[in-house]
């Protein structure tokens, strides 16, 4: 017969009174940024790739500061910190993807296609490097550089080209940053489809 096994009160008591000391992750932020198109998609707007260009907007790479959800701040040119209690919604890379898609399907009615929709489609592609999305404390600005490379519909040669917008923070904290760096990053998604929109 087996002796059951007891743990005693006192082990218990000190293990739950641990237990509320004991935390498994940063405390989350009152609310998580996200970005919004400034030129959005019709709703309920009807798109065909028979009858117009299609493209595939891939998510863009990214260095290593920017492969979190924190927003970063050049304090110096090799010292980097974060905005506090600023955390995106998604990956910046994610959201900007889809902030280009939106701006592309608004502005020149390209249908955008993922990479699975696109196979067997002629599609263009826009892939790229987004090179800063954060905080230039020196200057004071919100900065969005974003590095494009297109593929033309039949091309096998890769066209790039450098966009980035600046725009002014008053404070560097959570919501001020954010809302620049929307402002910014429509600005550039804004250039890149007007861009695409003129490729021959």
């Amino acid at each position: 017969m087996k002796t059951p096994f007891f743990v005693p009160a006192l082990i218990i008591g000190a293990s739950l009174s641990l237990s509320g000391c004991i935390s498994f992750g940063a405390k989350p932020p009152p609310q998580l940024l996200t970005l919004e198109a400034a030129t959005a998609p019709t709703v309920g707007a009807q798109q065909d790739s028979a009858t117009a260009k299609s493209i595939v907007v891939k998510v863009p790479t990214t260095p290593a500061a920017l492969a979190t959800a924190r927003i970063p701040v050049q304090v110096t040119p090799t010292t980097i910190a974060y905005v506090p209690d600023a955390l995106w919604s998604e990956p910046p890379a994610t959201l900007f993807a889809r902030l280009i898609a939106d701006t592309l399907t608004a502005q020149t009615r390209m249908v955008v296609l993922s990479s699975i929709e696109s196979i067997g489609e002629p599609s263009a592609s826009l892939a790229g490097e987004l090179r800063a999305f954060g905080i230039d404390s020196t200057t004071r600005q919100a900065v969005v550089t974003y590095d494009a490379a297109l593929t033309r519909v039949g091309e096998t040669s890769v066209e790039k080209r450098r966009f980035e917008a600046r725009v002014p923070v008053a404070a560097i904290d959570a919501t001020t940053s954010g809302t620049a760096l929307n402002q910014a990053a429509n600005q550039v998604a804004g250039e890149v489809a007007s861009w695409v929109a003129g490729a021959r």
